[in-house]
């Protein structure tokens, strides 16, 4: 059975992770419609994330999973350990008296409910009074509705999260009205997008990105700089000694991390660093996506056998520049010593790099119809892109 599985930030009202919603190909109602307890949890196990283990997706917080009428009624949840996943109950569920039964007995194992995409009336009051969060669509939902919304289930113990928020002007309406949960893209882009100086703060930073993207690379420099510099020569030594690599013999000094790594590893690690310390003030999923876009992107490129696999991972990694810097995508390129090919896709989202670009983009929103077409024009062999992507999510974790 062909399983793709991305997930989506859920975010607390400080902007922190909260939770990840899990999106699976097509839908989980595409998954499991004629499949018994038995075969659906072995599909699960043997087709989906939870090969690596539902902590490494989720990177230990709350998994936001939807299941589906049938799902409900069959108990389907409950083969799920109760404190990693959300059970969010879809919209199109009619919640007579069986699913009402069904989610009370998974309230009462220890369960949590989230109602997606919620429209009141009559008929989902018994689930109000059961679901932990009430989540609700900014972009489908007018202001007035919402309003109803929130002063109708004020009084139940229910949290409000708020989806597709998109822009940090909705993140910040949904707050006044009282969301303590925000899920969406706002955070992807810039606050306030103008041209402006790059900030004394990040302009070192900024500057070492620059010296190690030229073709022409001192190591021997990196060396000097990276141990002047406490808090990346530690970052670097925590990186190449976390589990991701599994090493017998820890590295101890900076000269051995660099021979490890390579020049080429070297480039990419002082680039992350960087890239981390230009989104210090911003919220850690930013950085995270960026680093995962950058892994991914370059497992396909060697996959592909492109010729410059580094190209596509610093287009991953920059994918976010505009928003770690509050600044427009065509300034920060103009500075920065990329080739063409990176520039325009940044840019100009043109360009057969592009693709790539776009490929990745349509996997973590889950928007499967465009991401077959994608994948299709770039030659991506679709069965090996789970494992890319869950790769690049163990990838990223380890580096933070």
């Amino acid at each position: 059975m062909d399983v793709f599985v991305a997930r989506q930030p859920i975010f607390d009202r400080h902007k922190r992770i909260f939770a990840y919603e899990l999106l699976f190909r097509a839908g989980m109602d595409n998954a499991f419609p004629d499949l018994d307890g038995d075969t659906a949890t072995s599909s699960l196990l043997s087709s989906s994330f939870f090969t690596v283990g539902i902590e490494q997706i989720s990177g230990g917080h709350k998994a936001f999973i939807n299941f589906t009428e049938e799902l409900l009624l069959r108990g389907t949840p409950a083969m799920f350990p109760s404190g990693n996943i959300m059970v969010e109950v879809l919209e199109n569920v009619t919640p007579d008296d069986d699913i009402i039964a069904a989610c009370k007995e998974l309230v009462a194992k220890g369960y949590e409910l989230a109602l997606d995409d919620f429209v009141f009336t009559e008929a989902w009051l018994p689930l109000v009074k059961l679901a932990k969060i009430i989540k609700i669509d900014f972009m489908l939902t007018s202001q007035e509705k919402i309003e109803e919304i929130v002063a109708v289930v004020k009084p139940y113990n229910c949290q409000l999260l708020a989806e597709k928020i998109e822009t940090y002007q909705k993140f910040q309406q949904a707050r006044q009205l009282g969301f303590v949960y925000f899920q969406g893209y706002f955070f992807s882009k810039p606050e306030i997008l103008k041209n402006k100086d790059i900030p004394s703060s990040q302009l070192s930073y900024f500057q070492l990105i620059t010296e190690v993207a030229k073709a022409e690379f001192d190591v021997s420099s990196l060396e000097r700089l990276i141990n002047q510099d406490v808090s990346v020569s530690f970052k670097l030594l925590k990186y190449l000694n976390s589990a991701y690599f599994s090493r017998l013999q820890p590295i101890s000094s900076i000269r051995q991390a660099i021979a490890f790594l390579g020049e080429r590893g070297v480039r990419q690690f002082v680039s992350l660093i960087a890239a981390s310390k230009l989104s210090e003030s911003k919220p850690t999923e930013l950085l995270r996506i960026s680093i995962i876009r950058a892994r991914f992107l370059e497992q396909v490129a060697i996959e592909l056998k492109e010729e410059n696999s580094s190209n596509f991972f610093m287009l991953g990694l920059f994918s976010l520049l505009d928003a770690m810097l509050d600044n427009s995508m065509e300034y920060l390129m103009a500075q920065l010593p990329l080739t063409d090919s990176v520039k325009n896709s940044l840019t100009e989202r043109r360009g057969n790099m592009f693709l790539f670009l776009l490929a990745i983009e349509q996997y973590e929103i889950g928007n499967w119809e465009h991401f077959d077409q994608t994948a299709n024009a770039i030659g991506l062999d679709q069965e090996k892109v789970t494992g890319f992507y869950l790769d690049a999510v163990g990838w990223a974790d380890s580096f933070q």
